[in-house]
Parts: structure tokens; C-alpha cells; sequence
């Protein structure tokens, strides 16, 4: 783990890194409140398609989870986005994208073959990054983890949670139509609460409801509000950080 530049700021450190897995360089960025020291909660932020580690909404969520709850959060560059991201390829698969969402019925196709497939991907890339931040004297492996991510976020965060027994507690939400995300579901036992918008023109109201009924977990709630893909409510945004302190509890300085 490599760290390329460092910035404090309003009591929270920001540091970008470099993580090598499988032969690729995985950028990260991990916010900590300033003169950390662990072990504390961790909280893993996967974003959404078309977005990269910075996209200003996570990075507001980064920090302000690490001024007020004193958690280390983590948030990395998934394949072919961010800093991984090629003009080509980009293209390629926004054109994609809008033939199929064209023929209604939301996201699906080859490009939900795509975001499976990176989301695949980014599970071994997560771990690499979880293991090499644990090992931080600012962070610990004593602390619980958390994973927060929604729509592309979330079908990476499903099949990590399913597959690391590290994740304590995860919002998950605005995703599904995939038998593999739902085999992955059922695995789930932790604590979950999931976020669907009951008129996302991307994730039709029958996925996220039979991926959020697949969840295995005895503890999990359905948070759902009208508008599209995009537009969840604030104050479900202020809820999370309440699920995440019910369940990972808050750090020390």
C-alpha cells in the first residue's frame, strides 16, 4: 500500500493510495480524523456507476463520517472508473447503456453483464485493500467493518459481504434483476438495511424487492420512497449514519 499524497483539513486527514492486485493498481483514498489511532470502526464506500472514489457526494459522506463518528473510511476506484477508466471504454458502454434502457424494463443486458463482472472484480480488489488497511496503526484489526453502496456499489458490496466475514453491517440498495446477486443474498447474515425508489427508471420495483426479500439476514429493513434512481431523500442519507453507529458503534480519537 502505497500513500501518493496527503491533505488535513477541518479535522480529518485525507490520503490518497495505491494498492496492486492481480497485476492492476487500485486507487484508493482513506479519510481518518486527524491523530488517529485505532483500532476503530472502518466503512467501505463503493460508488455508484459512472462515479470514482471522489465523486464529491462520497467524499462529503468520506469525511463527514470521519469528523463525527471518528471512523477510518475507505472508498477506491472500481474497474473502468475513476483513475482506471479509459475514453474508449467509457463510451462504449454509455452507448450500451442507452440502446438497452431505450427498450424499457431498466438496466440489463449486456450492460448489467458488465457491472457483474466489475463487480466481481472489485471483491478481490476490496479484500487486498481491507487487509492492507487493518494492518494501519490508525485503523487496526479490531475494529468492525461496514459497507455502504448503492446501485453499482451495491452488487460489489452483495458479494463481498456474502464472501467476508469482516463485513459486520452494510446499507445496501437501488440494484438487483441478477440471479447471481440474489445466490449471493441469501448468503448475507448480518444486518442490512436497503434503499429502493419506487420509481428508479434503472432497477425496476420487482428486482430490488425480490433481491431485498433474498437478503438471508433475520435483521434487515426496506427503506423506500418515491422518485427516480437518483433521488433518495436526504434524510435517508442522515439514517445511515445512525444504522452504522447502531452497529459498528463510534471511534475514539
Amino acid at each position: 500500500m502505497q500513500f501518493t499524497q496527503e491533505e488535513s483539513k477541518d479535522g480529518v486527514t485525507e490520503r490518497l493510495f495505491e494498492v496492486t492486485v492481480a497485476g492492476q493498481v487500485v486507487p484508493g483514498v482513506m479519510w481518518t480524523p486527524d491523530g488517529a489511532h485505532g483500532p476503530r470502526p472502518l466503512l467501505l464506500m463503493g460508488h455508484g456507476g459512472g462515479a470514482h472514489k471522489m465523486f464529491p457526494p462520497l467524499a462529503a459522506a468520506g469525511r463527514r463520517y470521519a469528523k463525527e463518528q471518528h471512523y477510518a473510511v475507505v472508498a477506491i476506484d472500481a474497474p473502468d472508473h475513476g483513475a482506471r477508466a479509459t475514453p474508449e471504454a467509457t463510451a462504449s458502454f454509455s452507448q450500451q447503456l442507452r440502446e438497452h434502457l431505450a427498450l424499457g424494463g431498466g438496466l440489463g443486458g449486456e450492460p448489467l453483464k458488465v457491472m457483474l463482472l466489475a463487480a466481481v472484480q472489485a471483491v478481490s480488489e476490496w479484500r487486498a485493500v481491507l487487509d492492507r488497511v487493518q494492518a494501519l496503526g490508525e485503523v487496526g484489526a479490531g475494529g468492525p467493518t461496514g459497507y455502504l453502496g448503492l446501485s453499482k456499489g451495491a452488487m460489489t458490496g452483495i458479494l463481498l459481504a456474502a464472501s467476508d466475514a469482516r463485513i459486520k453491517a452494510a446499507v445496501f440498495g437501488l440494484t438487483g434483476g441478477a440471479p447471481q446477486l440474489e445466490e449471493a443474498a441469501r448468503q448475507i447474515s448480518i444486518p442490512v438495511e436497503f434503499v429502493a425508489q419506487w420509481d428508479d427508471e434503472l432497477m425496476p420495483r420487482a428486482a430490488a424487492l425480490a433481491l431485498f426479500d433474498a437478503i438471508g439476514s433475520s435483521e434487515k429493513t426496506l427503506h423506500a420512497n418515491p422518485g427516480g434512481h437518483g433521488g433518495i431523500p436526504p434524510f435517508e442519507r442522515a439514517g445511515w449514519a445512525q444504522f452504522f453507529k447502531r452497529h459498528l458503534g463510534s471511534g475514539a480519537m
